[in-house]
Parts: structure tokens; C-alpha cells; sequence
């Protein structure tokens, strides 16, 4: 048996086997486990508190929960909250009162937290709140959505971040190292540049590096007193990288982000970068579309009125010419926005007006901009006094009392052009068409 009551298995996966058994002997997360640091002083003192890690796959979370309750001599219940349910969590309440009844204290690593329903989430909580449990929630995507506000209210989330490839390069230093549960009877010599390549590959998920590792070292070449890990065998180890994700997690909308950032920020070659790392990991393209339809109008505008137009034709672009020449389409009209003039005024005047409508539910409509479809419609005035604007000298109909503005209602300005790109322009002819207003008024 090993130090967490489980069997040993030489068959077991490389990551498996090379799990670390002490805080000491754990890799990354020094801001966590890192001397004086909250994991390590649980570890140090045995007080550990209810907690959710939040990191993506392979960063040790697992690992953490197993080393804090061995080595503040806790006790340790798992569950996958994919496969348990109440009857599950109530079975484990009760061990953990009988433990408590022997002055154990119980950890309960609950796998997966951000799949727990409703009626299991409300079957932990008085036992979490009451420290007969403490919770050790392990979780993949956003506690602040995915954890009711009882449950987040009573654990402190602590953020694992993918591990360095430096860090990285270490694990699998260690793997080739340890004789007992690694590689290091059969002394492979691996140089460390292929072990970066390695590392990189495994784009910071340790499990992944020692799986690649593993793979590779079945194509190794006997040296006689050892064996060599060319660089050939990686190929055959890694295959095809596909950097795939979560089309559902944070990290999906971390990169849209990313993309909708960079533009705004006139940083193509940004937003170029996100895009790809966003379509290579199976992102759908029409998502980079719709996104970078909603820049043309939020953040360029009016500074370039070509950029929404633009954008539907690489839209249909790609629909029409398939996947791999449309992301040519995608690309060029990603290019275009951020090397593009911005303005944010079209943004800010709809906010303001949904603002100032939202404050004013009698708002009508002045008669004279009403229908008059019919006789009685007609008799009441409506239609009458409008000015058809082609019929105005300027092809505009000056004045303040014709400015199609509800009477009752103080005039508030939404649309403030900015000074950039087109809208400049804009800006101009707004200006002409205030001085032909104050001169109308003027000459009564």
C-alpha cells in the first residue's frame, strides 16, 4: 500500500506512479505551497480549511488534497461529483462523524466541483459549515458561476495557474531520475532541449508532459549501458498537437476576449495570434466572426463606416468558400479593424439613450412625425407641419422646432463624434447643420 492507502501498480501510468507524496517534493503553484505560503502552512500546522483549487487539468490539485490530509494527519474521503450523489455524501458524513468521535479530523476531496446539483451542494453545505467536513473542491472552471454563493461563501478559492515549462522540464527530470517509481532503471539519457520540447508540448499540464514522456521512451535507442531518447521519437510521441479546450470553460472566452482586446487596442499581429491558438483549438469560427461584428460598431464606428460592411462580406465569405480559405477572410477582416481608426461614440450614444428612454415611460411621438393613414388620423393633426427634407434648401430641414425631438422631453445629445478617422468628418457636417439650426431660429 502506498502513502494514500492505495495499491502500488508498475503498471500504472507514468503520472500515476510519479504523483508526489510530499509538499517538498511538489513542483509549481509557489505561491501557494511556497515557504509561508497558505497550503504550506495548513500542511505545517494540520489546521487545513475548507478551500476550492481552481486550475485547469494537470496542475496538481489532486496531489495537493492527497499531501494536505497526509501530512496534517487528516483523514481523506473522494468523490467525482460526476458519479456521487446525496446517498454518496451522506454515507461519507457519517465516517466522518465517527472519525470525528475519535479526534480525526475529515478532508473530503470532492472532484469536480462545478458539476454538484442543487440537492447535493445542499446536502454538504451544514456539514462544511458546521467543520464536520472540510471541503477540498477541485474544479476546472469558474467557482464564481458554477458554486452557489452558501457553498463559495465558506471555502477560500485559491487560483492554480498551468505549470512553467522550466517547472515542467523539472517533473520530467524527476520521472527519468527516480528508480523506484520512474524511469531511472532503465537510464534513458535525454537531452534537456528535447525535454523542452516536451514541456512546451504539454503546454503546461504536468499529467500530459509525463504521458508524452512515457510514449516517447518507447521509441528509445539502446546505448548498451543505457538508452538514448532521440529526437525522432517525439513525433512519434506527440503526433499531432491539437491544443484543444473546453468549448463551454473560461478559457474559450478568455481568448475571445483576447481577440476583442487586441483589436480594440490597434495590436494586429495580437489578434492574429488569439484567433489562431483559438481556431487550432477547435473554437468555431463563426464565434471570431460574430465577435469581430460586434468591434465594427462598439469600437471602430463611425471612425471607419467600411469596417461592419466588411465584416458581413468575411462572413459570407466564409460560409461561401468553406473553412480553409475562410479563415483567410476571417484574418483579413481581423487586420483591417485593428489597423482601423476607433471610436467608441456609437457605444456610448445607445447606452445613453437606452439610459434616458428607460427614464421616461410617457414618451410620445410629436404629431406632426405620426402616419395620417386615415380621415380621423388626419382631423387630429397628425402629419401636419412635417417638412420633407428633400424639399429643404441643404436638403435639411432647419430649426429647432423641426428637430424631430418629443416637446415635452429636455433635448439631450447621445452621439458625440470623436475626432478620429471618418467620424471627424461626421463631426463637421453635425456642426454645419447646428449653425443652419441657430440661424433658422434666428430669422424666426
Amino acid at each position: 500500500m502506498d502513502l494514500f492507502g492505495q495499491a502500488s501498480d508498475d503498471a500504472a501510468p507514468l503520472a500515476y506512479r510519479m504523483r508526489p507524496r510530499r509538499l517538498n517534493d511538489y513542483v509549481g503553484q509557489q505561491a501557494l505551497v511556497g515557504p509561508g505560503k497558505p497550503l504550506r502552512r495548513m500542511a505545517e500546522t494540520g489546521m487545513v480549511r475548507s478551500m476550492i483549487l481552481w486550475g485547469p487539468p494537470g496542475v496538481g490539485k489532486t496531489t495537493l488534497a492527497e499531501i494536505l490530509a497526509a501530512e496534517s494527519g487528516a483523514r481523506l474521503e473522494r468523490l467525482s461529483a460526476v458519479m456521487a450523489g446525496v446517498k454518496d455524501i451522506r454515507e461519507a458524513v457519517s465516517r466522518a462523524q465517527i472519525a470525528r468521535d475519535q479526534g480525526q479530523q475529515t478532508l473530503m476531496f470532492l472532484d469536480e466541483l462545478h458539476r454538484l446539483n442543487k440537492s447535493q451542494q445542499d446536502a454538504l453545505l451544514p456539514h462544511v459549515e458546521s467543520g464536520l467536513l472540510t471541503l477540498i473542491g477541485a474544479t476546472t472552471e469558474n467557482p464564481s458561476f458554477e458554486v452557489n454563493s452558501a457553498l463559495l461563501s465558506r471555502a477560500r478559492v485559491h487560483v492554480l495557474k498551468p505549470l512553467e515549462e522550466a517547472e515542467l522540464v523539472v517533473v520530467l527530470r524527476k520521472a527519468l531520475e527516480d528508480e523506484e517509481h520512474g524511469l531511472g532503471s532503465r537510464r534513458i539519457a535525454v537531452a534537456d532541449d528535447i525535454l523542452m520540447l516536451l514541456a512546451r508540448a504539454a503546454a503546461g499540464d504536468a499529467r500530459r508532459a509525463l504521458g508524452l514522456l512515457e510514449t516517447a521512451c518507447d521509441f528509445t535507442v539502446d546505448e548498451g549501458d543505457g538508452e538514448r531518447l532521440p529526437r525522432e521519437a517525439l513525433e512519434a510521441a506527440m503526433g499531432h498537437q491539437t491544443s484543444a479546450f473546453d468549448k463551454q470553460g473560461d478559457y474559450y472566452y478568455d481568448l475571445l476576449s483576447a481577440i476583442h482586446k487586441s483589436v480594440r487596442s490597434s495590436r494586429q499581429d495580437a489578434a492574429l495570434l488569439y484567433i489562431a491558438r483559438f481556431l487550432q483549438g477547435g473554437g468555431d469560427p463563426l464565434d471570431v466572426i460574430r465577435r469581430l461584428a460586434a468591434i465594427a460598431s462598439e469600437d471602430v464606428g463611425n471612425a471607419d463606416p467600411r469596417a461592419l460592411p466588411l465584416v458581413m462580406a468575411a462572413w459570407d465569405a466564409y460560409l461561401r468558400l468553406g473553412d480553409y480559405e475562410g479563415q483567410r477572410a476571417i484574418a483579413h477582416v481581423a487586420i483591417h479593424l485593428a489597423i482601423a481608426p476607433k471610436s467608441n461614440a456609437i457605444d456610448r450614444a445607445w447606452n445613453a439613450a437606452r439610459s434616458f428612454v428607460a427614464a421616461q415611460p410617457s414618451l410620445e411621438v410629436p404629431t406632426y412625425l405620426r402616419n395620417a393613414p386615415t380621415k380621423l388620423m388626419e382631423s387630429l393633426g397628425h402629419g401636419q407641419g412635417y417638412r420633407y427634407a428633400h424639399n429643404e434648401p441643404d436638403g435639411y430641414p432647419a430649426g429647432s422646432e423641426h428637430d424631430c425631438w418629443p416637446e415635452a422631453l429636455p433635448r439631450k445629445p447621445f452621439y458625440q463624434p470623436t475626432e478620429h478617422g471618418q467620424e471627424k468628418r461626421y463631426a463637421q457636417l453635425m456642426a454645419w447643420r447646428a449653425e443652419l439650426d441657430a440661424r433658422a431660429d434666428e430669422d424666426g
